[in-house]
Parts: C-alpha cells; sequence; structure tokens
C-alpha cells in the first residue's frame, strides 16, 4: 500500500490560500476517485475539492476553519501503489511555471531579494536565492519582500527552521513594519490582512439595537472583501462608459435563438460581446496583458473570464472561456453556460477559474445601467455590461426605438493610457454594431 497526498487547489491566479469550511469524510472513511472529501472556501469560489484516488482517509491533517497555503498537503489517502504513482505523476505535471517576478508594486525589493541568478532568471546551485527557496514558501518571500525583510536572517518554527506565513507576519508586527496609524486591538479598530500587510481602519460607531440582526461575514465574502482592496492598491483604476447600439444584435439574436436552442443552448447576448471584446483585443493587445513587478506579459490568448452571480450574498466566482478566439458563437455559447451551470452547483474544477486574460462581468441583468468593476488580478482591464433595453434615440435628426446598452471599462492606467482604453471601446462598439452574419 503507498499513500497519496490530498493538496490544497489553487483557484484562480492570485489565489495563494484556500479556508477548509467543512470536511465530508472521517479518518477510516472509504473514499473514491473524484467523490468529494472536504469543501473550500476562497475570495473567487466555494468549491468541493474531488479525492485524487480511491482508498481510505488515513490523516487530515489541516481541520475546519484552517486557512492553508496552495500546494499545501492537507490530508492523505492510503490507497495502492499504483494508484499512487499516478496520481503523483498528475500532480507533477499540474505544478505551475515559476514566475517573472513578484507580484506588481515590489519589484524593487523583490529584485535585490533575488538578484543572485545565472543569467537566466534560474538560481544558481548554492545561491542565496536556492536557500531562500529551501527556507520559506512563496507567499513568505513576497511578504518579505514587500516589508524589505531579509529571510536569511530569520529562523522560522517549521521543520528545519523553515519560515512559515505566521513568523514572517509575527516578525513584521514586532518590528512595527506594519502600518500604526491606530494602535493594534483599539476599540473601533478593523485589521484587515491583504498581503501579508495588516490594514488597519478605524470604524464608525454602530450603535446595535434590539431589532439588528448581526453576523459575522462568511469566509468568502471575507476572502472577497481582501482581493478587492488588495486589486484597488495594486492597480491605477480608471473608467470609461460608452454607448452601444445592439439593434443589430439584437437581431442577429432572434434569427439563431430557435437554432441554437434545438441544440440544447440557450442564445444570450454574451457570446456576441465576447466576440467582440477578442477582436478588440487582438487590435489592442494592452488590454489583454498582465503586469509583474515591471514587466508587462502580452498574452497570446484570449481566455475571457466571465462572472457568475451564485446565491443571494455569495459573491461572484469568475469561470473562464479558455481559447474564445478559436470559438464559433455557438461554441461560446455552450462553453458559457456549461460553465454558469458548473459554477451555480459547485461543480468547477481549479483549471476553469485559472488562466484568464480578460473579464466580462454583467449587472446588467440585474437592471443596472453600468457598472465601474474593481479589475480582476493579474488582469489590466474588465468590461462591465450594463442592462441592454429599448431606448429612444436620435438617428439621422429622427427619434427611433433601439436596443441599447451602456458598458464601462476599467483599466489600469499604470499600463493602459486613457486613450487607448478608448480605443479599444471604440472597437468594441463597430464589431457589435457591425456583427457578421456568420460569426
Amino acid at each position: 500500500m503507498a499513500k497519496v497526498d490530498v493538496i490544497m487547489p489553487q483557484m484562480g491566479e492570485s489565489i495563494a490560500e484556500g479556508t477548509i469550511t467543512k470536511w465530508l469524510r472521517n479518518i477510516g472513511d472509504e473514499v473514491k476517485r473524484d467523490d468529494s472529501s472536504l469543501e473550500i472556501s476562497t475570495d473567487k469560489v466555494d468549491a468541493d475539492i474531488p479525492a485524487p484516488a480511491s482508498g481510505v482517509l488515513v490523516e487530515i491533517l489541516a481541520h475546519e476553519s484552517q486557512t492553508v497555503e496552495v500546494g499545501t498537503v492537507i490530508a492523505r489517502i492510503e490507497t495502492d501503489a499504483a494508484q499512487a504513482a499516478a496520481v503523483a505523476e498528475q500532480q507533477a505535471a499540474a505544478q505551475p511555471p515559476a514566475a517573472l517576478e513578484p507580484p506588481a508594486g515590489v519589484a524593487a525589493v523583490a529584485e535585490a531579494a533575488t538578484a543572485a541568478t545565472d543569467g537566466d532568471g534560474v538560481p544558481a546551485p548554492g545561491t542565496r536565492e536556492e536557500r531562500l527557496r529551501s527556507r520559506s514558501t512563496p507567499v513568505v518571500r513576497r511578504i518579505a519582500a514587500e516589508h524589505g525583510v531579509d529571510l536569511t536572517g530569520l529562523t522560522g518554527s517549521g521543520i528545519g527552521g523553515r519560515v512559515t506565513k505566521r513568523d514572517i507576519l509575527a516578525f513584521i508586527e514586532r518590528r512595527g513594519a506594519a502600518p500604526a496609524a491606530l494602535p493594534a486591538g483599539a476599540p473601533g479598530v478593523l485589521q484587515v490582512p491583504i498581503h501579508g500587510e495588516t490594514l488597519q481602519i478605524k470604524v464608525p460607531d454602530v450603535i446595535i439595537k434590539e431589532t439588528d440582526r448581526v453576523e459575522e461575514m462568511s469566509i468568502m465574502r471575507q476572502r472577497i472583501m481582501e482581493h478587492m482592496l488588495m486589486s484597488q492598491r495594486i492597480s491605477a483604476h480608471v473608467s470609461s462608459v460608452h454607448e452601444i447600439d445592439f439593434e443589430r444584435v439584437a437581431g442577429l439574436r432572434k434569427q439563431l435563438k430557435s437554432r441554437f436552442e434545438r441544440d440544447g443552448v440557450k442564445l444570450t447576448f454574451l457570446p456576441f460581446i465576447v466576440k467582440a471584446v477578442v477582436e478588440a483585443l487582438k487590435a489592442y493587445p494592452v488590454l489583454n496583458a498582465s503586469v509583474v513587478g515591471r514587466k508587462v506579459v502580452y498574452h497570446g490568448v484570449y481566455n475571457i473570464g466571465m462572472a457568475v452571480a451564485m446565491d443571494e450574498g455569495a459573491g461572484l466566482i469568475v469561470p473562464v472561456i479558455k481559447g474564445a478566439d478559436e470559438l464559433s458563437l455557438f461554441g461560446i455559447a455552450r462553453r458559457a453556460v456549461e460553465l454558469a451551470e458548473r459554477a451555480r452547483t459547485r461543480q468547477l474544477d481549479p483549471d476553469d477559474v485559472q488562466g484568464g486574460t480578460f473579464t466580462i462581468t454583467n449587472p446588467g441583468v440585474f437592471g443596472s445601467l453600468f457598472g465601474t468593476p474593481i479589475i480582476n488580478q493579474p488582469q489590466v482591464a474588465i468590461l462591465g455590461i450594463g442592462t441592454i433595453e429599448k431606448r429612444p434615440v436620435v438617428i439621422d435628426d429622427m427619434i427611433a426605438i433601439r436596443h441599447r446598452s451602456y458598458f464601462g471599462l476599467t483599466f489600469d492606467h499604470r499600463v493602459v493610457d486613457g486613450a487607448m482604453g478608448d480605443f479599444f471601446m471604440a472597437k468594441v462598439k463597430e464589431a457589435l454594431e457591425n456583427f457578421p452574419e456568420e460569426a
């Protein structure tokens, strides 16, 4: 017999940790491969995590309500040697490539901390960088870079002196590196951890009456709070709103709707919008990019994230339509329906929410005219779709009734100029208002 590790998966590029909300199996229970074994929560998704192999759950290393870093072993399953070898091979193949640099905003410090490389960005054997990697996780190294902490001088509480996240945060707090506008633990102070730094926010006094109901935020809601604050601190958010005429698309949708439904696919406006966005991204690739330190990564793929609303108050999940440029209108529609259904039933795989290069969110389905959404890190832009409805407009000095919508583009002004953002939106507008018969 052999043991297989159950590992905390990464449910999105900017997700560094997850919280175990519930174990669905106990020690000694038999489990089958791909059966749900636990539930986790991150700022992007609540998800059921399947067992990587069939066997007996013999160890639980992380307990309910515990938050652990991505890649951490949280349990072990005893199984036969053949299954264990196959799972080990799959897990090794699934390891993501090393990041080019630390996250945006910490490049200068991080470059100094990782200067000892062999010229290709690969740590040379026996170098300071190699020693740091052996004694810390990527999360710990990122926090250290943000605060200018030299990890070589720290001895952690982990195995072999490994520096844990708790160690580095405790060190920063002791030396006073965290913001100290208000004393820690002061009444009316909300302490919010953001990428290794603790924000202390003065909360206005609230008089709680007997008729009020007070609830703790859910884990997912706390993670959303942290992620949104982090995004606003990293990116220079700017928004631009354009009005789009949807009369052409509305007519095409009416023509194609019954044909799509015969094949079991509901046709909404989203596939048309995805097509137009991909065309605009090809024309203006700076919006299909990510910022990594002081480098801009221009992506060669067009993976479009689409925000899906969960149950009331449960937030949004952003599954990704991979290779949208290679899909037909029907292919995009079918993939969007599949992802939305799996998102609402919590059946998404980790790969379904990773790899996005641009995001579309659609508050218009709830009646919103337009919005200024927050950028989905590490991307540089997000498009908000307002409600698509009939409105009176002036065309050739005459009043006409047309399907119209407001699109709100939020972009990162560090790399996207205002003019470039408007050029992109003009291209989206042109593509939708002149949508071809066959797409």
